[in-house]
Parts: C-alpha cells; structure tokens; sequence
C-alpha cells in the first residue's frame, strides 16, 4: 500500500502545480468525503505547500539558466 499511497501523493502534487484549480476541487471533495483525514486547518497548510513550490520552481529556473 505504500508504493500506492506514494503513487497518488506524486499525482496530487503534479496537479497542484500544472492544475491548482482542479486540485483545490479534488481536495474540497476530498475534505467533505473524509473530514477526519483533514483536522487542523488545511488551507494554511496549502499556503505553505503552494509558496515552498513557487520557491522551487523558481530555484530550478536560476539553476536551468545558468
């Protein structure tokens, strides 16, 4: 079940990148499906995920550049 759960979690965060839009839909329904999967706050977590990934894509942009 691990090599699964690795499998989506790789997913979620390709769609998270290319699709936020489609990604906060998945994850709405998700919550609302599975509240118990979701306790704490998670669009502060999302906030967190989504400014980490905009600093790693723009540290591969500098290092694609040089």
């Amino acid at each position: 079940m691990s090599n699964l759960d690795e499998s989506i979690g790789k997913i979620l965060l390709e769609i998270q990148k290319d699709d936020p839009e489609t990604f906060k839909k998945l994850m709405k329904r998700a919550q609302e499906e599975n509240p118990e999967l979701f306790e704490g706050n998670i669009d502060d977590e999302n906030l967190k995920i989504e400014q980490y990934n905009r600093e790693i894509d723009e540290y591969n942009k500098k290092i694609d550049e040089e």
